[in-house]
């Protein structure tokens, strides 16, 4: 399928006929994905590879009877450089997506969808449907909250620096010393208090 196509993809047409496509996308392909990757990045543009299946599924319906239903499943594979959070380094995310949706003909009609299945997300089908805006949509959301390696390859200057002001050095350590222990003191409060008879 041409990008164009799947801009303006009849999902109904897609679900009822049992389609099938895949493809891959290009990070410059989804602006917003775009403006999460680090300038400093050694390729912002990944590729994402995808597939998408439409089905249909019988429900029962308000008057009784069974009538097959539109749905999609998607898949989406690939990686994106992020920032971690923890070293500020830069580092290869991976992300994997595997959804399916009921497709419904309005926004009320979502809104109204039983929330009881979390296997299955809702979407409002169209004729004119952009796939890669729900790849896009995907991808966001399955994006860390907190970017960061599993295990850092090394701290950030600003962590070390941080971390060695952070040390008293030996004239620090004196002060420390000669400063009298709080709670020294109010042990000598306690025994005085016992000593005093009422």
């Amino acid at each position: 399928m041409s990008p164009a196509d799947l801009r303006a993809l009849d999902i109904y047409e897609f679900a009822k006929s049992g389609r099938q496509a895949a493809g891959a996308l290009r990070v410059s392909q989804m602006p917003r994905m775009l403006a999460e990757v680090p300038s400093e990045a050694p390729d912002r543009d990944t590729v994402f590879t995808w597939q998408a299946e439409g089905s249909t599924q019988p429900e029962l319906q308000d008057d009784g009877t069974e009538a097959p239903q539109p749905y999609l499943r998607l898949a989406v594979h690939g990686s994106v450089w992020l920032i971690c959070q923890r070293c500020l380094a830069v580092y290869s995310q991976h992300l994997d997506v595997d959804a399916t949706y009921r497709i419904v003909a309005t926004e009320a009609e979502a809104d109204e969808f039983p929330l009881d299945d979390d296997e299955v997300e809702v979407i409002v089908g169209s004729r004119q449907f952009d796939l890669v805006d729900l790849i896009e949509e995907e991808l966001l959301l399955s994006l860390p909250l907190v970017p960061k390696h599993n295990v850092c390859p090394e701290a950030h200057e600003s962590l070390l620096q941080g971390s060695a002001d952070d040390e008293p050095d030996e004239a620090g350590a004196q002060d420390e010393a000669a400063k009298p222990n709080p709670f020294a003191v109010l042990g000598k409060l306690k025994q005085g208090g016992s000593d005093q008879k009422h």
